[in-house]
């Protein structure tokens, strides 16, 4: 193993491999109300190239019918940034010009997001475009008929965006043979590794975090030298941020894999039930330890904040798993306010043995089927991605008051977390990233090498594609949700005493509600794939 250390940035980077399970999220800060900033968007080529549509705002669009002015509903993941009514407000100015339309960018925040999403979805309400992954489910809306196809609109409403987006993308983000997202074209490994404290390490000299063991070895450490820190850094959503990760480091694929069921990387065509069995057992135990030894806070299930906050102001000691891109924005929210501290970082596939890169379906935008303008949203999207004064604004915010762009063209933060209203990809706008217009802080250098080195040993994303079905057991999906919140989550976090007799409880809830016909119908469905797709 090889560890990088960036000069002027103080990072550690374990290279090795990495599963690609993780979920893609991250988070601003709060939304308030700022005084419009009209400070335009500065063109430079500093961005990127700017071949791809910067001018794209005069082009006029062949049977686009502008000529009512409209207001797109724009809804979006997380929390707002603090400066987004003055990037809204420049954006609006130019989509008026351009499009005849304004927008208003909506946060669900971080706290039930997936409840709130599922509500947007269900109710009715009208919305013209929404976030969509593999983690919020969007193969299973999509064939539900959640959102609208879009194969028609794409050659009137976006033609630019429509070739910009390579063929295979497209097909890949199918659902039904029909296209109901705009994926993201920018290639990266969206995948989990241990984050640390890397400087509190040598400091007491204490191991590597590259694998349960270690990293358990490095928790007790911390608690023995800094009991006033805690040395994990969870949240109330433990399915994700404690069960999903243990998943990933044994060879379980899914993000998240959903009912108890269990499917190894090495073996698609052998799903089995892993609610009950030893190894899920085993998981349970493993948390129990770590709640026992004070590695988990008590208070989990009610904390609401995000996973990186406590490690950027020295709470928290390491992160169970987040990705490379994201644990580069911790390391330099951190280092702003910190420069002499370290982070190190090791990715999963270290123990498991290779990496898949992000498919396409992980980040795209679709327009749901209650948007009363969906030619006009499907334009506006395009700006987003093809237009730089768009992209760079709702990426970056505003230049020379939320960034800045050194000599050798690198992305630099103005101040720091607490004080910029719009931190690097500040609007979570991970989806309309064009790798054309993109700017790096220097310490995103390492997260390039990584990259690099998981390229070397890529194996394809086999559960992505996957599209679940879940009409026949709508019913039964939803009472099992509940029981999952009241009676798995307190063991997931090792909340739980007695872990057998809770399991029991639990197992005996789960198929009350109607476990046993779900994960029947789903490995029928599972299997139907792996036949077609020859896994």
């Amino acid at each position: 193993m090889q560890m990088i250390k960036l000069r002027g940035k103080s990072m550690s980077i374990l290279l090795t491999s990495v599963l690609s399970l993780a979920l893609l999220a991250g988070c601003g800060g709060n939304s308030s109300s700022t005084n419009g900033d009209n400070t335009a968007v500065k063109e430079s080529n500093k961005g990127g190239n700017t071949s791809q549509g910067t001018n794209a705002g005069t082009e006029e669009k062949t049977g686009l019918d502008t000529s009512k002015k409209v207001e797109l509903q724009f809804y979006m993941l997380g929390d707002a940034p603090k400066d987004l009514s003055s990037i809204e407000a420049q954006i609006n100015k130019m989509a008026k010009e351009d499009l005849n339309a304004t927008v208003k960018f909506i946060y669900t925040t971080w706290t039930d997001w997936d409840q709130k999403y599922k509500l947007l979805l269900s109710s009715g309400q009208s919305i013209d475009l929404i976030f969509t992954a593999d983690w919020t489910q969007y193969q299973a809306y999509a064939k539900k008929g959640a959102f609208l196809a879009i194969d028609d609109l794409l050659p009137t409403a976006a033609p630019a965006l429509q070739q910009f987006v390579p063929q295979d993308m497209w097909d890949a983000v199918k659902i039904n043979d029909k296209i109901y997202t705009v994926p993201a074209t920018y290639k990266e490994y969206v995948t989990n590794g241990f984050v640390w404290r890397e400087d509190l390490r040598k400091k007491y000299n204490l191991p590597e975090p590259t694998d349960l063991a270690s990293y358990e070895a490095y928790m007790d450490g911390i608690k023995k030298n800094e009991p006033k820190m805690m040395p994990l850094s969870p949240n109330g959503n433990v399915r994700e941020n404690l069960h999903d990760l243990y998943a990933a480091l044994h060879g379980i694929v899914g993000s998240p894999l959903p009912y108890g069921v269990g499917i190894k990387y090495s073996e698609p065509s052998k799903a089995y039930l892993y609610w009950g069995s030893e190894e899920h057992k085993e998981e349970l135990l493993t948390m129990r330890r770590w709640q026992e030894k004070g590695f988990i806070s008590k208070n989990i299930l009610n904390t609401k904040d995000t996973l990186q906050a406590p490690i950027i102001v020295g709470k928290a000691a390491t992160i169970f798993g987040d990705n490379p891109t994201r644990f580069n924005d911790t390391l330099m929210k951190m280092k702003a306010a910190h420069p002499d501290w370290e982070l190190g970082y090791h990715p999963y596939g270290n123990t498991i043995g290779y990496a898949t890169p992000v498919h396409p379906i992980h980040n795209g935008f679709a327009i749901p089927k209650s948007s009363k303008n969906p030619e006009r949203a499907l334009a506006f999207y395009e700006k987003m991605v093809m237009d730089k004064r768009y992209n760079q604004l709702t990426q970056y915010g505003i230049e020379g008051k939320n960034y800045k762009v050194d000599a050798e063209g690198y992305y630099e933060l103005i101040g720091d977390a607490s004080t910029n209203g719009f931190t690097r990809e500040g609007m979570n706008g991970w989806a309309w990233r064009n790798p054309e217009f993109m700017l790096f802080d220097k310490s995103y250098d390492g997260v390039k090498e990584i990259f690099d080195e998981l390229d070397k040993i890529q194996k394809p994303d086999i559960f992505t594609g996957f599209a679940e079905d879940y009409t026949s057991y709508q019913a039964e999906k939803a009472a099992l949700e509940q029981v999952e919140k009241q009676y798995l989550y307190p063991l997931q976090a090792g909340l739980v005493e007695d872990v057998d007799a809770g399991l029991a409880t639990f197992m005996e809830k789960a198929k009350q509600a109607g476990l046993e016909k779900i994960q029947a119908e789903y490995i029928k469905q599972w299997n139907a794939y792996v036949q077609e797709k020859g896994l």
